[in-house]
């Protein structure tokens, strides 16, 4: 534990139709929560290109005009885990949904902010303790 130090996390919360898309996450820190896509920061990748890339490789949709809303500090006690999480919301472009990663994800489905699933994932209780995230969508 002495020499860990906390990873960069990548969440981003897509928009179509006024509603925000979460997945199940499974087989991972957090299973049984529901999380936007993303995940970890590459060396030497941007935190739009991490946005775009991990949003592909775990929806298989397309993202447009990515902005950065705010960044959270995540402790999983439970995992012994420790993320600084970036989060930025971005527009659905084009694709069609799908579970392109099903180890990591049971099912996609979009929300409404007043309807949001329970549990929420850690980072995404951090998140929502921040800022009201329907201001986002004006």
């Amino acid at each position: 534990m002495e020499n860990q130090r906390p990873k960069v996390g990548v969440c981003v919360l897509i928009v179509k139709n006024s509603k925000f898309l979460m997945g199940k996450r499974k087989g991972s820190h957090g299973e049984g929560t529901w999380a936007p896509p993303g995940g970890h920061l590459e060396f030497g990748e941007s935190i739009e290109d991490c946005a775009r890339r991990e949003v592909m490789e775990e929806t298989g949709l397309k993202i447009k005009n990515i902005r950065k809303v705010t960044f959270t500090n995540d402790i999983l006690l439970k995992e012994n885990k420790h993320y600084v999480t970036c989060t930025v919301i971005a527009e659905y472009d084009s694709g069609e949904l799908a579970i392109k990663e099903p180890h990591k994800c049971e099912r996609w489905e979009w929300f409404s902010v007043s309807d949001f699933p329970e549990p929420m994932f850690i980072p995404v209780q951090n998140l929502l303790k921040e800022i009201d995230i329907a201001t986002l969508l004006n």
